[in-house]
């Protein structure tokens, strides 16, 4: 199979791609065309068909696996393809799995790391609030296991919210561990809760895509009201320490310009917010040596805030 991200310019292709997006578009001078987004497990790529006529094309719809032959060329500075001819491809004819992206590690044996922290709470409340959400609702925990954490900054992949939870878990846990002013039953507890909100934020693969609630929203304070609603049925739960993680959550983005309601007060916030940052910016570097080669200037990374590069050293 030829992935997105190997193709060039001048390609000739002739493969099945996942059609995720399609959209009927009349050009100013009139003429009607469709512009499609394809995908597979390496990102996406625009599509144009032009030639709505032709014999060769078959009409299809988003969710549809589609067999393709286009030319790759370039286009405001990104790759696009033409598609010159188009069909359904039928069940058999394609693998699920080179379409839709996924964690490289193993989801069962990071659900067990988690579950894991889970126990190590001492907190007779922060331990019941935990397992409440992620133990008693198993429609929850088969969700959150299937998750993304973004749509496409990173962890954007099936098990990615479970990848980059239990990664921000470690950092709280070993920071906890050496800065003593941490509470680390409360660090442990807010590092596993902080992006639980993206569950309802984004949609499952195929579509990984905002929700209502999403656009409305945002995870952030969805993983508030959900901790609100948690602890408000665990009787005799502590209404300081339920403010305390709440807050926890709703400042974990650090700055108001961040989409953080509140900035960090708590330690455990501060101690939070650059655990979390840390990862989602570390990925983003991950990903990109994963996709390229090039030791050269990268360009300005809007999510990095800098021109970035690879080190060069050995």
């Amino acid at each position: 199979m030829k992935y997105i991200r190997d193709l060039q310019e001048g390609n000739s292709v002739r493969d099945i791609y996942y059609c995720k997006q399609k959209n009927n578009i009349v050009t100013k001078n009139g003429r009607e065309h469709w512009s499609v987004l394809l995908q597979d497990k390496t990102g996406t790529i625009e599509a144009k068909v032009w030639d709505l006529n032709s014999p060769s094309i078959v009409d299809f719809d988003p969710g549809d696996f589609i067999d393709i032959y286009g030319e790759v060329s370039t286009f405001n500075g990104a790759l696009q393809l033409t598609i010159k001819q188009a069909s359904i491809a039928k069940p058999g004819e394609y693998n699920p799995d080179h379409y839709f992206p996924m964690t490289n590690k193993n989801i069962d044996e990071m659900w067990q790391q988690l579950t894991a922290y889970i126990e190590s709470v001492k907190n007779p409340h922060m331990s019941a609030l935990l397992k409440k959400i992620f133990i008693e609702d198993e429609e929850f925990a088969g969700k959150f296991k299937k998750s993304s954490a973004a749509k496409s900054v990173h962890h954007a992949f099936i098990g990615g919210l479970l990848e980059h939870t239990l990664s921000v878990t470690d950092n709280c846990n070993y920071m906890a561990g050496h800065y003593l002013v941490l509470n680390r039953d409360l660090l442990v507890t807010a590092a596993l809760l902080h992006d639980i909100g993206k569950t309802k934020e984004f949609s499952l693969f195929p579509e990984n895509d905002y929700t209502d609630d999403g656009n409305l929203l945002g995870h952030i304070v969805l993983g508030a009201q959900m901790i609100e609603k948690a602890a408000g049925s665990i009787p005799e739960f502590p209404p300081v320490l339920k403010s305390e993680i709440e807050h926890c959550i709703l400042s974990h983005h650090g700055k108001l310009e961040y989409g953080s309601p509140k900035v960090p007060s708590l330690v455990e916030a501060v101690a939070l917010n650059y655990a979390d940052d840390m990862d989602a910016k570390l990925e983003i570097f991950t990903e990109i040596a994963d996709y390229t080669v090039s030791k050269d200037w990268l360009g300005f990374n809007r999510f990095l805030d800098s021109n970035i590069r690879l080190t060069r050293g050995e």
